[in-house]
């Protein structure tokens, strides 16, 4: 199988790689450290080594004294560990550790001892269509999502299906995460309406039928497990009124559809609008995520109703952009951007719609969907 080039560039020193899982972690670190030191927290033999005596791991570095480079893969699974990789990053000056994992919820405590200097935080997002070149196709995207493992998979639809469930056996259910899995499930499926909306945990609670609180906390579990995230209003000098309330998202677009039930009283153009959000949204997630949070993703809606869909707002970049699902560009759909132009004349602004030319209608540009995902690159600044 061909190895993509990913525009995640790893740092010099020890690091913490998350990502969901199937987004490739393992295959790009075999493919960036072959000589490194590997230990596979997945093996069920290396797991209950690892579980039973965490000390282990210096007697393996002791052991290997020409081996620079160490990856411990999905060390969520024996948080223990992070106290002896402390040890030997103080013990041993010239020694590299790389960690993967696809859940933070167990790492929280003892990664934010490791994080103050000695771990880099860092992310492995599912494919950009920059990454996949020639072979990205905008239709497929937005069928079955751009996590690697579907991407590659003989039977994208069997595996998509397949992905959340992998998640609830191997994640939540296997970890005790949740007491009710059957409740946890039923959320996976309410929360799936709130992809691309303002999010209304209330609203949520009364779907599935338990408590604000304890929906909050499928939340955070969803979040922990990186495969949700959230944005916020974007409100420096606001000078209008604004709501309080985050947007939520799936991670992936593939995912999004898998998790969303479907019946004769869904629209289509409802489900679409919100995986092409969804998309574009990913993609913006993953361009900030790769410049270390240079830049924060944002959106912004006034009380009286106006909305633009994302705020990429940074060091060197103020851009406001709309997404639309249609061919064509109707004035109507650029009243939201105008607003926010008045407010903020320095912002860029710009439309994307599936149409096919780029255009610019009222000074603001208008640019077919696929074309700006194609160009986005974090290495680059964003352009229309």
């Amino acid at each position: 199988m061909e190895i993509k080039a990913r525009f995640f560039h790893p740092p010099v020193s020890s690091y913490l790689l998350f990502g969901p899982r199937g987004t490739g972690k393992s295959t790009f670190l075999h493919e960036t450290y072959p000589d490194a030191l590997w230990i596979d927290l997945l093996n069920p033999e290396s797991y209950r080594i690892y579980l039973a005596k965490p000390e282990r791991l210096v007697e393996l570095v002791d052991g290997n004294p020409e081996k620079s480079i160490v990856v411990i893969d999905e060390v969520q699974k024996v948080p223990a560990l992070l106290d002896v990789v402390h040890q030997l990053i103080e013990a041993k000056k010239g020694l590299t550790f790389i960690l993967t994992g696809s859940s933070s919820r167990k790492l929280r405590r003892g990664a934010a001892n490791l994080l103050a200097g000695r771990l880099l935080k860092t992310t492995l997002h599912p494919f950009m269509a920059g990454e996949l070149g020639v072979e990205f196709d905008l239709t497929k995207a937005l069928s079955y999502g751009l996590v690697p493992l579907i991407v590659e998979s003989v039977d994208p639809t069997a595996s998509l299906n397949a992905y959340l469930s992998l998640y609830l056996k191997e994640e939540v259910q296997a970890e005790g995460i949740v007491r009710n899995v059957g409740s946890f499930s039923r959320f996976l499926e309410s929360v799936s309406f709130s992809h691309g909306a303002v999010l209304n945990i209330s609203e949520v609670a009364r779907e599935c039928q338990v408590g604000r609180k304890t929906v909050e906390g499928y939340l955070e579990i969803l979040e922990d497990l990186l495969l949700a995230f959230r944005i916020p209003v974007f409100s420096k000098r606001a000078k209008r009124n604004l709501i309080k309330h985050e947007k939520f998202y799936y991670f992936d677009a593939g995912v999004f559809r898998s998790a969303r039930p479907k019946g004769p009283l869904d629209r289509v153009e409802e489900i679409e609008g919100a995986t092409l959000e969804g998309l574009v949204a990913q993609h913006l997630q993953a361009w900030c995520g790769y410049q270390q949070n240079a830049h924060h993703l944002y959106y912004w809606r006034t009380k009286s109703g106006n909305e633009v869909d994302f705020i990429i707002y940074g060091e060197h970049s103020f851009i406001a952009l709309e997404v639309k699902r249609a061919a064509k560009v109707n004035n109507k759909d650029l009243t939201s951007l105008k607003s926010f132009r008045e407010d903020y004349p320095e912002a860029m602004v710009g439309l994307l719609y599936l149409g096919k030319e780029s255009l610019c209608v009222n000074e603001i540009q208008c640019v077919p969907c696929e074309h700006f995902l194609r160009r986005l690159d974090p290495l680059k600044p964003i352009t229309f």
